[in-house]
């Protein structure tokens, strides 16, 4: 299962209360992030191909910050949160170095 599925399906868990808030926003994100990869990959030029990196690597930043909120607030585990977190750093150094190749 790829990371941003978990970040998703943890959501799971969440209070009720958050549905239409934290829950809805972090799978959101979640899902942005692969989901402009695809549409970019799908452009005519590299320019807008690195337009839609540079969206993805901003969802990153915001599931990165949405999964931290969720820990502090005592909705996700811990030891999840250190897993998905460490995954979605991966991610977010290999977008900027794509986006960096490509944009040159």
């Amino acid at each position: 299962m790829h990371w941003y599925w978990k970040s998703y399906s943890s959501s799971n868990t969440f209070p009720r209360s958050e549905l239409y808030g934290l829950t809805s926003q972090i799978r959101r994100a979640a899902l942005s992030i692969p989901a402009n990869i695809c549409e970019g990959c799908g452009r005519n030029t590299d320019n807008e191909f690195v337009r839609f990196l540079h969206i993805a690597l901003g969802s990153a930043h915001e599931t990165e910050y949405l999964l931290q909120l969720s820990c502090e607030l005592g909705f996700l585990n811990e030891e999840i949160y250190r897993s998905l977190d460490r995954k979605v750093n991966e991610l977010k150094k290999k977008l900027y170095h794509l986006e960096q190749k490509i944009g040159k």
